[in-house]
């Protein structure tokens, strides 16, 4: 059975800077070639320059919740993968998302193209697997013309 994605997640303040990650992109690539998502967290992150790179390498970028500027709401990067991470709302690892939101990140993730992933992060009061379920079911309810992977943290 062949593994998800591997995911990189990058720390808060580590800032686009195109030749070092280039360079580091090159050399991940020299290891893997299967699917890969980056996790920026920082606001340099969200410019042509940074998507034409992690493109260029294959590499999606995540979409998060709550987003750190607005960008970072949507999957970018490479197209071929949409990468979900939630992480509760309205407080972050604490809150589940309301029915609604499920609902339609399910019907939006159905017309997805690609492989897709969604990761609930909003485990400190046990809500992930909630909401997971959850979108499963808003998933088999949602009109699609693909299968689409999604899950919970263990």
């Amino acid at each position: 059975m062949p593994l998800g994605p591997l995911l990189v997640q990058l720390p808060p303040g580590f800032a686009f800077d195109e030749q070092r990650v280039a360079a580091f992109l090159e050399r991940l690539r020299g290891r893997t070639q299967g699917d890969v998502a980056c996790e920026p967290r920082h606001r340099s992150w969200f410019s042509a320059g940074a998507e034409r790179l992690l493109s260029g390498f294959r590499i999606a970028r995540v979409a998060a919740d709550p987003a750190l500027v607005p960008a970072a709401a949507e999957p970018g990067g490479w197209p071929g993968l949409a990468y979900h991470r939630l992480h509760g709302s309205p407080r972050t690892y604490h809150s589940p998302y309301a029915l609604d939101h499920l609902n339609a990140l399910g019907h939006r993730l159905s017309g997805a193209g690609g492989a897709v992933w969604c990761i609930f992060d909003n485990t400190a009061e046990g809500w992930a697997t909630h909401d997971a379920l959850l979108l499963q079911h808003a998933l088999e309810l949602a009109p699609r013309d693909r299968q689409v992977a999604s899950g919970a943290p263990e």
